[in-house]
């Protein structure tokens, strides 16, 4: 069983890495034990590299967005969770883009890898409630959706932001016609 007090030690590193590396990749672990006001040791018993920080940064910010999916499916249609949850999921993308220097193609990948799943299963959730009632066509696939998630982190950092337009073109896509 894990102490409250490490815990939140482990809490405070998460939040200060992913606020430093979103700000600039290449923050040195000494400046990120800082900002989370924990000793070096404490930061490195925690995440002995560089790149288990990076990716524990990834894990929790993928456990956050996926477990948005049941609170925006209680609380409106499923096309309308869906436009919620794939904003913010664009937002994470970006966050993860900015990273910069802090992803070597190695963490990149094994990012990509722990991602997938989970956001599969958070796509196919929120599809699903919507083939159920009948908003969302049968056939729309969560991996087919994916892809088209990637080009709109792109379109959110181009110099008009033209991400909102697109979601929408791709939501009426998925819409059934009824």
């Amino acid at each position: 069983m894990v102490r409250s007090d490490a815990r939140e030690n482990r809490a405070r590193i998460l939040a200060a890495a992913r606020e430093a590396l979103a700000a600039d990749g290449t923050t040195s672990m000494n400046q990120i034990a800082q900002r989370a006001g924990v000793g070096a040791g404490t930061l490195y018993r925690n995440f002995p590299t560089r790149e288990a920080l990076v990716l524990a940064v990834n894990q929790d910010e993928v456990a956050r967005i996926t477990g948005t999916v049941p609170d925006l499916l209680a609380r409106m249609p499923p096309l309308e969770a869906l436009r919620h949850w794939t904003t913010d999921l664009v937002e994470a993308m970006r966050r993860k883009h900015g990273l910069g220097d802090a992803l070597t193609p190695a963490v990149h990948q094994a990012i990509n890898e722990q991602s997938y799943g989970p956001v599969i299963a958070a796509i196919t959730e929120l599809l699903d409630a919507g083939k159920k009632d009948g908003s969302i066509r049968l056939d729309a696939a969560p991996e087919d959706f994916l892809q088209l998630t990637g080009a709109l982190w792109r379109a959110a950092s181009s110099p008009v932001d033209r991400a909102p337009h697109m979601l929408a073109l791709i939501l009426d896509g998925l819409r059934t016609h009824r």
